[in-house]
């Protein structure tokens, strides 16, 4: 199975579909620190940060990721601190474009 953060995002007339609730654990185990919220079909994660310029270094990176995989999460900002909340409005709920997102926002994080 090929890793989340080596997929890419497919659109609606690809096949995108909400996935099922009992996809969405196995989804999760794969990504780090993400919360499931099932009461508002969201994954959300926050992430922190020693200062301004690097939470806003962070935040171009994820609008680079965004913007190419045609997914773009609610984002919530502060002083040293990013909240990133990704779902589906296509498909009313959590998809694998989701999980795919989050996966290359974390490996941001992971690289030298």
């Amino acid at each position: 199975m090929t890793p989340l953060a080596q997929q890419q995002s497919l659109s609606p007339s690809e096949g995108l579909t909400r996935l099922a609730e009992d996809q969405i654990p196995g989804l999760l185990s794969q990504i780090d620190d993400w919360a499931h919220h099932p009461d508002t079909q969201t994954i959300s994660r926050t992430f922190k940060f020693d200062n301004y310029y690097q939470t806003i270094a962070f935040v171009n990176a994820v609008a680079w990721i965004a913007h190419g995989e045609d997914h773009h999460p609610d984002l919530e900002v502060g002083y040293n601190r990013c909240s990133v909340n990704f779902t589906t409005h296509a498909v009313d709920g959590l998809s694998l474009n989701d999980f795919i997102s989050a996966a290359k926002i974390d490996a941001l994080l992971h690289h030298p």
